[in-house]
């Protein structure tokens, strides 16, 4: 099994980084399709195997199996057998995984097409004269929310919820439709408890665990309420609209960086924490596993590619010189290491779970800034500090809200006739209490939801943001106390890959995140960042 997975693997992992590199290939997109294709076929030829170990095996066979089988592999096969609790007969998985690319994954696909390609139209007034301007590309309208121009954030943002609200008949019914399929496949007949459990159980993770962290979310709501108000000084106005979430507080950038500069900073940052770090990233470059030039046709965006433990990850990057992108790069360097660390697992249990995979991404940005911040001036500490904040607004407290919105969605679209201006508002009802009265929420916002695609794609995978985010602010609180005695127990959460349940892997590292206690640490440094801020005005 695993050498197939490993050759699987292999050639899809080809042909995506060869799509990756230029996605304007019809040779790259065909073949694409094709490992697809490839995938799907050996998917359902092992499919015996999983269905044998889930459903036929009897408890005690299954015990004596993985009492004598090698220990990295237990927690995988203990999480096998929990699943197989929600399997199905190999007929039957047959039939769902046959009916899903007509069914789910079509509307998915409906969905993504119908969204890539709207135009957006920004019209400006100035004076008496409209200026009408037409964007194809939605991440370029998209960048305009964080322009240093009030009615810049404004009208890219009017601008991406009218053509949403436009299309809300049909996107709507997209999610009501992936809602009840959601609930009908994995409530009514495989058994699941909610429909975040099924998310829940696929990570690994306690529905209690997932419940803790989203209500110390929500307890945690005033901090950022606070940081709004601040930030509404720092950027001259009485009240932040939602549409100056993301207003930067200062027009000058805090740094210029070569590549080369950058690298050397990241490179210089790892080695000072633990010399591991350092010398697993060397090995990206040489053994040029970094593609990081901005050209046409290329994937934007970045991300860490891992082909199997037995090679070194492949990193894509699109380096523009900005302090993000050296953020970038120290997060996806992370991501390597990580990998890396783990690669004396077998490709079955090399992967974190989802809501472990940021534990060294973000860990490594964590410690760049640090550096960072110390060789800044004072006006540019604060501008530093307050993009810092506003990440952990995004990656931890939205997306906590997010899942919070969803749990509600899926609640009420299949126990009620609900229609999509009902859902719409439901949302409405989620930013007011995620916000209170610390910012002005004008009405086009309701329209957000449609906006997101892990809605679609990925039902309740938002809140693995708030967890691996939190958790590693959590475990940089106890760096901070323990110092060089703490290097350790965090390698040894990086190095276990997906061998281990998150819980107990934590737990025997002395983090117990089932109490509220340790997620509260993570909220504690964000207090402190920001009491920090107020330093500065």
């Amino acid at each position: 099994m695993e050498n197939i997975l490993q050759d699987v693997s292999t050639v899809n992992s080809f042909a995506h980084l060869k799509y990756a590199a230029d996605t304007s290939s019809n040779d790259a997109a065909a073949l694409v399709l094709q490992m697809e294709k490839l995938s799907s076929q050996v998917s359902n030829q092992t499919l015996f195997f999983d269905l044998w170990f889930k459903k036929e095996l009897d408890k005690n066979n299954v015990q004596r199996l993985i009492d004598s089988i090698s220990a990295v592999y237990r927690e995988y096969l203990r999480h096998k057998r929990l699943i197989a609790k929600y399997s199905l007969h190999e007929s039957e998985e047959k039939i769902i995984n046959t009916l899903e690319v007509t069914g789910l994954s079509a509307l998915i696909k409906i969905y993504d097409r119908m969204t890539n390609n709207f135009e957006f139209t920004v019209v400006k007034k100035i004076g008496n004269k409209k200026i009408i301007k037409t964007f194809k590309n939605k991440e370029k309208l998209i960048s305009l929310v964080r322009s240093p121009k009030a009615e810049e954030r404004e009208y890219a943002y009017k601008a991406l919820f009218k053509t949403y609200k436009k299309n809300s008949g049909v996107l709507g019914e997209i999610y009501q439709n992936i809602v009840t399929q959601w609930r009908d496949e994995n409530i009514s007949i495989r058994g699941f408890t909610s429909p975040i459990s099924v998310r829940n159980i696929y990570n690994n993770i306690d529905d209690s665990t997932t419940d803790t962290l989203l209500s110390v979310c929500r307890q945690n709501a005033h901090l950022f309420y606070d940081y709004f108000l601040e930030k509404a000084k720092l950027i001259g106005v009485k009240k932040l609209r939602r549409y100056d979430l993301y207003a930067p507080i200062s027009n000058s950038n805090i740094a210029k960086f070569t590549f080369k500069n950058a690298a050397k900073v990241v490179l210089d940052t790892f080695h000072k924490f633990d010399p591991r770090f350092g010398t697993y990233t060397e090995r990206l470059f040489r053994e040029n596993h970094i593609d990081s030039e901005i050209r046409n046709g290329k994937s934007g965006g970045a991300f860490c590619y891992t082909v199997s433990p037995q090679r070194t990850p492949y990193v894509l990057l699109n380096f523009d010189g900005m302090m993000r992108d050296v953020s970038t790069m120290a997060h996806e360097f992370g991501h390597a290491v990580h990998s890396m660390l783990a690669s004396n697992k077998p490709i079955l249990v090399s992967h974190a779970p989802l809501p472990l995979a940021e534990t060294a991404s973000v860990f490594g940005e964590m410690l760049l800034n640090e550096e960072i911040y110390k060789s800044l001036n004072r006006q540019k500490k604060q501008i530093f500090l307050a993009e810092q904040i506003d990440d952990m607004y995004a990656t931890i407290m939205r997306q906590a809200f997010f899942t919070i919105f969803e749990i509600e969605a899926h609640k009420h679209i299949v126990e009620q006739n609900v229609t999509i201006d009902n859902i719409a508002n439901l949302y409405m009802n989620n930013l007011r209490n995620q916000f209170g009265n610390s910012i002005h929420i004008s009405d086009d916002f309701k329209w957000e939801w449609l906006y997101i695609p892990h809605f679609f794609h990925t039902p309740f995978y938002c809140y693995a943001y708030s967890f691996g985010n939190l958790l590693v602010l959590s475990l940089y609180q106890q760096y901070g106390k323990e110092g060089k005695s703490f290097v350790s127990k965090y390698l040894k959460i990086l190095s276990a890959g997906g061998s281990e349940k998150p819980e107990t892997l934590l737990k025997d590292c002395g983090f117990d995140i089932t109490e509220a206690s340790f997620w509260q640490q993570g909220f504690d440094l964000i207090k402190m960042k920001i009491n920090k801020l107020k330093e500065y005005e």
